[in-house]
């Protein structure tokens, strides 16, 4: 399992993505400032591994805190949860996460009689417990997702959903990966992903790593090998669904569903139940981030545009749910209406959870 991301006694340790493939190479974060500009500067990136990313950023703050009460501890946590809410906008497991150690502290910071270091300890605790969470999610995904994908044949994949962009496993990836253990014989077509190069650099990386044929194409050239037949399905990852079924991933993910659709083949989104955002109605509410411009302007740190001309750098678009013929979480596969099959789902949570 590749390891993105660990708490350590020395801080919270992120394997680089911004030097991947070339090179592998390790970062510690200190403090909880370390996380945020680990997660603005994509160092670690993909909505689950950001979300357990901002947890363990705000139990190393803790952890790492002076306060002596709990009064000034909370303000602590508060600036904490404020500074990483403000390093994306678009993954929704980002603010999922911040708000589920917010509750944990509050709740413990509530219990009469308990000691400032019980409360470090039980906030690492529930960090490293959303880590194993989401491993275990993704492997749980992968079970339900390989059932969808051919026996046999080749599957697109756009931008990174895998270890890289996880705790370890992946979710689109994680999907490829449960249908290869099963004995699926699939190889791997990864959009390279401009402008960030996710797909030329990571998911090729990692799925090579593990054995698993992979061939890189520029963005522009799916549609032509999906008129040639040559593609049996689609799966990407998600950074928010919206309450309709409209998801939200790396910008170019809207044109190939599109593509998909025309040519009658299956578009698969795979993500854990963090990542649906049932507060927001559609996908015209949810936030789209705008990069720096230089991503688009330089690559390799070779100017590649001319001076003068304008800039656009969204890093992500949305796709209409009329587009996903299905949408994988660990809880199970939704289909169409999604409103309606998230609302099933929901229930069957909650009835799970008070059996």
């Amino acid at each position: 399992m590749i390891p993105t991301l660990e708490w350590t006694k020395e801080g919270v340790r992120f394997l680089d993505q911004t030097k991947l493939p070339l090179e592998e190479i390790y970062v510690t974060a200190t403090s909880y400032d370390d996380v945020a500009t680990i997660i603005r500067d994509m160092i670690v990136r993909g909505a689950p591994a950001i979300g357990v990313s901002a947890a363990m950023g705000i139990a190393l703050g803790v952890d790492r805190s002076k306060a002596t009460s709990i009064d000034d501890l909370s303000k602590e946590v508060e600036k904490m949860s404020d500074v990483l809410a403000k390093t994306r906008p678009t993954a929704v497991n980002l603010f999922w996460a911040i708000e589920r150690m917010r509750a944990k502290y509050y709740a413990l910071a509530s219990m009469e009689g308990i000691t400032i270091p019980q409360i470090k300890q039980k906030l690492i605790d529930e960090a490293q417990r959303m880590y194993d969470e989401d491993i275990q999610a993704c492997k749980d995904m992968g079970a339900f997702g390989a059932e969808l994908l051919p026996k046999e044949g080749t599957v697109l994949t756009h931008c990174n959903a895998g270890a890289l962009a996880t705790c370890g496993y992946g979710t689109a990836l994680g999907v490829i990966r449960a249908a290869v253990e099963r004995g699926a014989k699939i190889d791997v077509l990864a959009d390279e992903t401009r402008p960030y190069l996710q797909g030329a650099r990571l998911t090729a990386w990692e799925l090579l790593h593990d054995g698993i044929k992979t061939t890189v194409l520029c963005d522009n050239m799916s549609g032509s090998l999906m008129r040639q037949g040559r593609i049996k399905a689609v799966i990407v990852g998600a950074d928010r669904i919206a309450a309709n079924g409209d998801v939200a991933n790396k910008i170019g993910t809207y044109s190939v569903a599109v593509l998909a659709k025309e040519h009658g083949i299956p578009f698969y989104v795979a993500a854990p139940w963090s990542t649906i955002d049932v507060a927001t109605a559609t996908g015209d509410d949810i936030p789209i981030e705008q990069r720096d411009a230089r991503e688009v302007t330089h690559s390799n740190g070779k100017q590649m545009t001319p001076n003068g001309c304008g800039i656009e750098n969204p890093a992500f678009d949305v796709t209409p749910a009329k587009y996903v013929t299905a949408i994988v979480t660990e809880k199970g596969v939704l289909r169409a209406p999604y409103a309606e099959s998230m609302r099933t789902m929901m229930d069957e949570i909650a009835e799970t959870a008070k059996a």
